[in-house]
């Protein structure tokens, strides 16, 4: 009798455990639902934008050797996961996932990484205005995405990484100083 009880609850516990893994897997995609699609090309948005700042930084990193390019681009790395985070918590897909440096589906972002490079690559001063440029572009679209939402994970998420974003900024502006140089943002050019 006690074999033929602990044979059924663990059958039940198996079954019930399926359907708990089964009702978490599909939670992203019912909170999905729940997203505008203007927050749903916020999230896309801001995601491959930190990808940008990343792969800006590396690269200005491998060309000035600068810590200031390396350390921020490991900041980077922290806001694209943790826009991941939120993409996969509503069940979105990943603009960035799988795309090597320097490669972005925005064709827009596409053509300003370029921009972003080569002015980078003038000089260090450049690079570092070029650092401006990023946050206070990345600032100013992380608050636009605050005020397009109304759920509070993604207004906190957007909050931290655009103060992270003001301290990157105020770094790039010590260096700049320290070169007894403005801080002004690298100015583009049309091409």
């Amino acid at each position: 009798m006690k074999d033929r009880f602990n044979v059924k609850a663990r059958r039940w516990f198996v079954i019930g455990a399926l359907l708990l893994m089964m009702g978490i897997r599909s939670i992203g995609y019912v909170q999905a639902a729940g997203l505008t699609d203007v927050e749903k090309d916020w999230l896309t948005y801001i995601r491959e934008e930190e990808k940008l700042a990343r792969d800006v930084y590396l690269y200005l990193y491998d060309m000035w050797g600068s810590s200031i390019f390396d350390n921020i681009s490991v900041s980077e790395q922290a806001h694209m996961d943790a826009i991941k985070t939120l993409i996969d918590r509503y069940g979105l897909d990943d603009p960035a996932g799988g795309s090597g440096l320097g490669v972005f589906d925005d064709p827009e972002l596409q053509a300003l990484y370029t921009k972003l490079i080569h002015g980078g690559s003038e000089s260090l001063i450049d690079a570092l205005r070029v650092g401006v440029f990023i946050e206070i572009t990345d600032i100013a679209d992380l608050t636009q995405g605050i005020a397009t939402t109304t759920h509070r994970d993604i207004k906190t998420v957007y909050t931290n990484l655009r103060n992270g974003s003001q301290n990157h900024w105020d770094a790039f502006c010590s260096n700049l100083a320290k070169l007894a140089v403005a801080c002004e943002p690298y100015e583009l050019t049309k091409p």
